[in-house]
C-alpha cells in the first residue's frame, strides 16, 4: 500500500500529464474569484448609477420639449335610441359630446443655450446644466374637415396651448406669448404624467383670428435645469433647432442628427437640425388624444467621456486568459527546465493576477483608467517576477516571465480600447501566442507522462 502511495506521489512530481490536470484545475478554481470581481464591478457600477440618479432627480432630470400644441375642443353629436317606459314608445335623442383636437403649427424654430458643468457625490460624477430654450413659430387654421365637424361646433373661446415637458421640477421660468398677448402656462395632471411626460396648459384662449385664416404667432421662452441629455420632438411642419454650447464631449442622438459639418470645435459645439413634416412619420392634426411621440425625438448627450467600471468589467472578461496563459508560460518552463513548482505556488500566483482586477477597479474610482491599468499592472508583474526568482532560482526565466505578462497585459488594454477591430486584433494577437506555444513545446518530451 505504501509502495503504491509513493508511485502515486513520484507520478504527480514527474508526470507532465499529472502537472496538466493540476494546472487545468487550478484555473477553474480561480474562475471562482474572477467571478467574484466581476460581480463587484457590477456591483460598483450599479452604486455609481443610482447615485448619478439621486443627484439628477434633486438637481432635474433630462429634458424634453414637446410642443407648443393648440388644443381646441369642439361638438360632437351621436344618436341614441330611448324607451319612454309610460307609453313603450321608442324616439330618437341626441347626444352632444365634446372631444379635443390638437393640431401642432406650421413652423417650429427653436434655439437652445447649454451651460453644463459635473456634479459630484464622492467619487461619483454626473453632467448636469441649466439650459435657456426659446421656441418660435406660427400656427395657421386648424382643418376639421378629417372628422367632419362644421365650424360652428368648434368652441375657438375655450381653445388651449399645451406643452409637455419630462421635467417640470428643474423648470425656472416659462413665458408663452400669443400675437401680442402674454399667457400662463400652469401644470395639469393627466394620462401622461404617469408616463413620465408633464403637461403645462394656459387658460381659455379667444383665438377667433384663427377661423378667419389668420395666423396666430408665438413665442415661448423657458428656462430650465437638467441632466445628462435635452432633446426636442419636432412637431412643426417645418422644425429648426439651433444649440449650442461649450460642453466639448457631446453625443448626439435620436431620430434626427444635426445637418452642418463643424459641428463641435474646441470651444464646444454648435448644432444645427432642420426637420420637415414629411420627415416624419406623424400628421400635423391629432383628434381625440395627444399621441406620445418621444420616440421620434432628438437631442443631445452630455456624456462623461469614461466609464471606467464599462472598461474594467471589459477587462476582467479576459480573466480567464491571463491566468491561462500565464499558467501556461509556467508550465513550459517547468517542463523545459526541470524545475518543480509547487500547485501552491501556482495557487499564489494566480490570486496574485486576480488581484490586479481588485487593484483596477480600486484606483480607477479615484483616477483616470490608464493610470489605474498601469499602477495594477505594474505592481502584479512586479510581484509576480520577483516571486518567479525564488521558484526558478535564476535571473533569465524571471525576466522573460515580467516580458510575457507585460505583453499580454499591453495587449489587453489596446483590444479594450479599441472598438470596431477588437475582435480582429484579437484574434491575431491569439493566433501569434499560439504558434509561440506551439513553437516553444515541440522540444517537449510528452510521452513523459
Amino acid at each position: 500500500m505504501e509502495t503504491n502511495t509513493n508511485k502515486f506521489i513520484h507520478w504527480i512530481k514527474t508526470s507532465i500529464t499529472a502537472r496538466m490536470i493540476m494546472v487545468g484545475f487550478l484555473t477553474l478554481v480561480l474562475l471562482i474569484p474572477l467571478a467574484l470581481i466581476e460581480e463587484l464591478i457590477r456591483e460598483r457600477a450599479t452604486r455609481q448609477q443610482e447615485v448619478v440618479t439621486e443627484i439628477n432627480e434633486k438637481w432635474g432630470s433630462e429634458v424634453l420639449f414637446y410642443g407648443p400644441i393648440l388644443k381646441v375642443p369642439y361638438k360632437t353629436f351621436s344618436e341614441k335610441v330611448v324607451m319612454d317606459q309610460k307609453t313603450k314608445k321608442t324616439y330618437t335623442e341626441s347626444i352632444e359630446e365634446i372631444e379635443y383636437a390638437y393640431f401642432f403649427p406650421e413652423s417650429l424654430n427653436v434655439k437652445s443655450n447649454i451651460d453644463p458643468e459635473e456634479k459630484k457625490r464622492g467619487i461619483y460624477t454626473t453632467a448636469v446644466y441649466q439650459s435657456n430654450i426659446t421656441a418660435e413659430g406660427k400656427f395657421i387654421q386648424p382643418n376639421f374637415k378629417e372628422v367632419e365637424v362644421e365650424s360652428e361646433d368648434v368652441l375657438w373661446d375655450k381653445a388651449k396651448m399645451v406643452v409637455q415637458l419630462s421635467n417640470v421640477k428643474g423648470v425656472n421660468q416659462i413665458n408663452l406669448k400669443l400675437g401680442d398677448k402674454e399667457h400662463t402656462l400652469t401644470s395639469k395632471y393627466d394620462n401622461t404624467t404617469k408616463q413620465g411626460l408633464y403637461t403645462l396648459e394656459t387658460g381659455n384662449l379667444n383665438i377667433e383670428d384663427l377661423n378667419k385664416n389668420i395666423a396666430l404667432n408665438y413665442q415661448l421662452a423657458l428656462d430650465v435645469k437638467g441632466s445628462e441629455q435635452i432633446r426636442f420632438v419636432p412637431i412643426g411642419k417645418t422644425t429648426e433647432a439651433y444649440v449650442t454650447s461649450n460642453w466639448k464631449t457631446a453625443n448626439f442622438f435620436g431620430e434626427f442628427l444635426p445637418y452642418n459639418e463643424d459641428k463641435i470645435s474646441d470651444d464646444g459645439f454648435d448644432a444645427k437640425w432642420k426637420i420637415l413634416d414629411i420627415n416624419r412619420p406623424f400628421s400635423q392634426q391629432h383628434f381625440s388624444y395627444l399621441p406620445d411621440l418621444r420616440e421620434f425625438s432628438f437631442g443631445v448627450n452630455f456624456m462623461i467621456p469614461v466609464d471606467e467600471y464599462q472598461k474594467s468589467e471589459r477587462s476582467a472578461k479576459y480573466g480567464f486568459l491571463v491566468i491561462g496563459l500565464t499558467f501556461l508560460v509556467f508550465f513550459l518552463i517547468q517542463s523545459l527546465s526541470k524545475i518543480n513548482i509547487h500547485p501552491f505556488q501556482y495557487l499564489m500566483i494566480g490570486l496574485a493576477l486576480t488581484m490586479f482586477y481588485t487593484l483596477l477597479v480600486s484606483i480607477s474610482e479615484h483616477s483616470n483608467f490608464l493610470r489605474a491599468y498601469l499602477i495594477a499592472g505594474v505592481s502584479v508583474v512586479v510581484l509576480i517576477s520577483l516571486y518567479s526568482k525564488s521558484i526558478l532560482k535564476n535571473i533569465k526565466f524571471p525576466i522573460f516571465i515580467g516580458v510575457s505578462l507585460t505583453a499580454l497585459y499591453t495587449f489587453i488594454y489596446v483590444i479594450i480600447q479599441l472598438e470596431n477591430y477588437a475582435l480582429l486584433v484579437g484574434s491575431i494577437g491569439l493566433f501569434i501566442i499560439l504558434a509561440i506555444v506551439m513553437y516553444v513545446s515541440r522540444k517537449i518530451d510528452w510521452n513523459n507522462g
